[in-house]
C-alpha cells in the first residue's frame, strides 16, 4: 500500500525548543491583549505598586510594560525566558509541586519564552539593592545577553518588558488579528479587569502616545468602590449596592447595579476568583437567576463580584490562559452568589437609580422653550390647572394684563390634574414624601423633604401585588394539578438524568416527574398556576438550563412570568382616580416593599427630582 503523504519515518522525535515555544505561544499569547495580561500579572506577582503600559499599533507594533516591582538579577534573567521556569511554585522534599495550592497570578512559566519566540523581546530589570541594571533580548527565540544597561525606571528597582513586532516570526498569525483599534480596545479591557482586582496598584495605559487610562492607587475601606467608580464610571458608583456574604469557607464581596441601572449587553459583568479575573459562564447564570424578576430578558445589570476561598478549593490550572477555573463545590459558590445578590437587592428596598432622574431632567431640559411666554409683550395663559393643597394663596395674576382668566374654574377643560388636601404629618417627611396631586389619573405627585417624586401608580402597584404573591407562594407552597394522562417527554439519556437528579427541587415548584424508561421522563403533575401549558417544551428547557446553569431557571421564570401577568391584571390601572389616602397608602407600601423601585421588567416605578435640580430648570441656580 502506498505510503500516506502525511506519514513520517515512524520515529518519535523531540521538537526543537523554538518550535515548542511557538506552539505554546498559540495558546498563551493568542493576541496582544493576552500578552499584556500575562506581563501585567508578572508585574503584580513581583510586588509592583505602579504599572505603566504603552502600546503602538494595537500592541502589534510595540507593547511595553514597566513596573516598580522587586526586579530580577543578571542570573535570573536567562532563567526567566526558559519554558516552565518560575519563582512562584516550590517543590517539596520529594520534588513534587502542588498545582492546586496557587497563591499567585502566574505559575506556569510560559509567558516570556512564548512571547520571545514570536517577537523581538527586550527585558530590562534592576533588582532591589542591586548595583546596576541588566538587559536581555530574545529575537524569535535567539537570546542575547544579559548585559549591563542604564536604568531609568519608575523607581530604583523594577522591570521593563518591551515587546516589538509581535507575531513577526509567525506571519500566518498576523492574518487573524483584528484592526489596530480593536486590538487596542482588547488590551484596554484586559488592563481594566486587572485594575478592578487590584485597587491598591496604580495603572497608566497609553495608546499611540494618547492616555487611555490613568488610575491612582486607592487606599482605605472604600478603595475598591473608588476604583470601580474610576473604571466603570461615577454612575455605577452611585447606583450600586454592596455585596457581602460568606458560607462554607467561601466569601463573596463586590458591588452590583440596581435593576433600573442596566445595559443592553452583559459585557459589564465581572467575576474575580482570589483576585484573578476569570470569564466563567457561572456568572451569567448567577446574575440571570438573581435578577430574573426585575429585568426584561434583553437587559443586563452591571456587577463586579469577588469570590475568595481556599486555593485548594478551586483549580486555576484549567487552561494556559488561566481565564477559566473549576470549583470543587460549584453549587455552594453559585448558591452563595445568588443569595448575596438577592439579599443586597432586597436591602435596597424601594431605591431606584439616580440615572432615572437624570434622564427625566435631560428630557425636560431639551424641551425648555427658547423664550419665555411673556417675551412677546402680551401674556399667554397655559391651560394647566394650578396645583394647590387646600390652602389659600394670593392671586398669581395680580398686577398683570386684563386678559387673565376670571377664576381658576376657567380651566375646566384642562388635562386632568386633581389635588387633595395633604394629610397632617406628625413626624418627619417619609422617604417617598406626601401625596399632593394626581395627574392624568396615572401619575402621583408627592412632595419630599428636598424635592418631589413622580410615581407611576400602575407600575408601582403591580410590583406590590407581585411581591405579595411571591410571599404567599413561598409560605403556602406551589399547588399542583395532576394530569389525567401523564405527559411522556423524550430526551437524551444525559438530559433525562439531569432532570431526574432534581425531582425533589422540581416537586417543590409544582412539577412532578419520574423516570419512564431509557431517555424519557413522565410528568404527572404541573403547577396549577400555569393552567394548560406546553409540558414538553418546559421540561426540555429545564434540561438545557440544568446543563448550562446547574439550576432550573425555566420553571422559575415561567412561574414568575405568570405571577407577573396576574399582578399586572390585578393592579391599579392607569386612568383610575385615587383619593389622597389611597395615594399615600401606596407610597407607604412602596417604602416597605423590597424592589418597589422598579416594575417586573426593570422599568422605574418612580422618578425623584431634587429641589436643586428643579431650580436649575428655571434658571434659579
Amino acid at each position: 500500500m502506498a505510503e500516506s503523504a502525511f506519514s513520517t519515518s515512524g520515529r518519535i522525535r523531540r521538537l526543537p525548543p523554538a518550535a515548542v515555544n511557538r506552539i505554546a505561544a498559540g495558546e498563551v499569547v493568542e493576541r496582544p491583549a493576552a500578552a499584556a495580561k500575562e506581563l501585567i500579572e508578572n508585574a503584580l506577582d513581583a510586588g509592583a505598586r505602579s504599572i505603566r503600559v504603552r502600546i503602538e499599533g494595537g500592541g502589534l507594533t510595540r507593547l511595553m510594560i514597566e513596573d516598580d516591582g522587586h526586579g530580577m538579577s543578571a542570573d535570573e534573567l536567562p532563567v526567566a525566558i526558559e519554558r516552565h521556569a518560575t519563582s512562584k511554585l516550590t517543590a517539596n522534599e520529594d520534588g513534587d509541586v502542588d498545582l492546586l495550592d496557587i497563591h499567585t497570578m502566574g505559575f506556569r512559566g510560559e509567558a516570556l519564552p512564548s512571547i520571545g519566540s514570536v517577537s523581538r523581546l527586550s527585558i530590562l530589570s534592576r533588582a532591589r539593592d542591586a548595583d546596576g541594571a541588566f538587559e536581555i533580548t530574545v529575537d524569535a527565540g535567539r537570546v542575547d545577553g544579559p548585559k549591563p544597561a542604564a536604568w531609568s525606571g519608575l523607581t530604583s528597582n523594577g522591570t521593563r518588558v518591551d515587546v516589538r513586532d509581535l507575531f513577526y516570526a509567525t506571519p500566518a498569525r498576523l492574518k487573524f488579528m483584528k484592526t489596530e483599534r480593536a486590538e487596542a480596545q482588547a488590551i484596554a479591557d484586559a488592563v481594566r479587569r486587572l485594575a478592578l482586582a487590584r485597587p491598591d496598584v496604580a495603572f497608566h495605559l497609553e495608546s499611540d502616545e494618547r492616555t487611555i487610562l490613568k488610575l491612582q492607587a486607592e487606599q482605605g475601606e472604600d478603595a475598591r468602590l473608588k476604583r470601580l467608580g474610576a473604571v466603570l464610571g461615577k454612575e455605577f458608583r452611585e447606583n450600586a449596592v454592596e455585596i457581602e456574604a460568606e458560607r462554607e469557607g467561601a466569601r463573596v464581596s463586590g458591588f452590583a447595579g440596581l435593576p433600573t441601572f442596566n445595559r443592553g449587553s452583559a459585557q459589564h459583568q465581572y467575576l474575580f476568583v482570589n483576585s484573578r479575573p476569570v470569564k466563567d459562564r457561572l456568572i451569567v447564570g448567577v446574575i440571570r437567576a438573581a435578577y430574573q424578576d426585575f429585568l426584561a430578558r434583553d437587559r443586563h445589570p452591571m456587577a463586579v463580584l469577588f469570590v475568595d476561598l481556599d486555593p485548594m478549593l478551586v483549580d486555576v490550572n484549567v487552561h494556559p490562559a488561566k481565564m477559566e477555573v473549576r470549583f470543587r463545590d460549584a453549587a455552594n459558590v453559585r448558591g452563595l452568589l445568588i443569595g448575596a445578590l438577592r439579599h443586597a437587592l432586597a436591602a435596597a428596598g424601594h431605591r431606584a437609580s439616580t440615572t432615572v432622574a437624570g434622564a427625566a431632567l435631560g428630557a425636560a431640559t431639551s424641551h425648555v422653550a427658547p423664550s419665555l411666554p411673556w417675551s412677546s409683550g402680551q401674556a399667554r395663559w397655559s391651560p394647566a390647572r394650578p396645583v394647590v393643597g387646600g390652602q389659600a394663596y394670593a392671586d398669581p395674576y395680580a398686577g398683570m394684563s386684563d386678559n387673565r382668566p376670571a377664576t381658576f374654574e376657567a380651566f375646566g377643560d384642562a388635562p386632568s390634574a386633581r389635588v387633595e388636601p395633604a394629610p397632617e404629618q406628625t413626624v418627619g417627611t417619609p422617604p417617598l414624601g406626601v401625596a399632593r396631586a394626581q395627574v392624568h389619573e396615572t401619575y402621583i405627585i408627592a412632595q419630599t423633604a428636598d424635592g418631589m417624586v413622580i410615581v407611576d401608580q400602575h407600575a408601582a402597584h403591580e410590583r406590590l401585588v407581585y411581591e405579595r404573591m411571591k410571599a404567599q407562594m413561598a409560605g403556602e407552597g406551589v399547588r399542583r394539578q395532576a394530569l389525567l394522562i401523564p405527559e411522556i417527554v423524550e430526551l437524551s439519556e444525559e438530559e433525562a438524568s439531569r432532570v431526574l437528579e432534581r425531582t425533589d427541587e422540581l416537586l417543590e415548584m409544582g412539577l412532578e416527574v419520574e423516570p419512564f424508561g431509557r431517555g424519557a421522563v413522565a410528568v404527572r403533575a404541573t403547577p396549577a398556576i400555569f393552567g394548560e401549558m406546553d409540558v414538553k417544551g418546559l421540561v426540555r428547557d429545564l434540561a438545557d438550563d440544568f446543563a448550562e446553569y446547574e439550576a432550573g431557571l425555566a420553571l422559575k421564570e415561567r412561574m414568575e412570568e405568570v405571577m407577573g401577568n396576574m399582578a399586572c391584571r390585578g393592579s391599579v390601572r392607569a386612568g383610575r382616580r385615587l383619593t389622597a389616602d389611597e395615594m399615600n397608602a401606596l407610597l407607604r407600601q412602596m417604602e416597605a416593599t423590597p424592589h418597589s423601585g422598579q416594575c417586573n421588567h426593570g422599568r422605574p416605578t418612580y422618578v425623584e427630582l431634587k429641589l436643586a435640580d428643579i431650580e436649575k430648570l428655571f434658571g434659579r441656580r
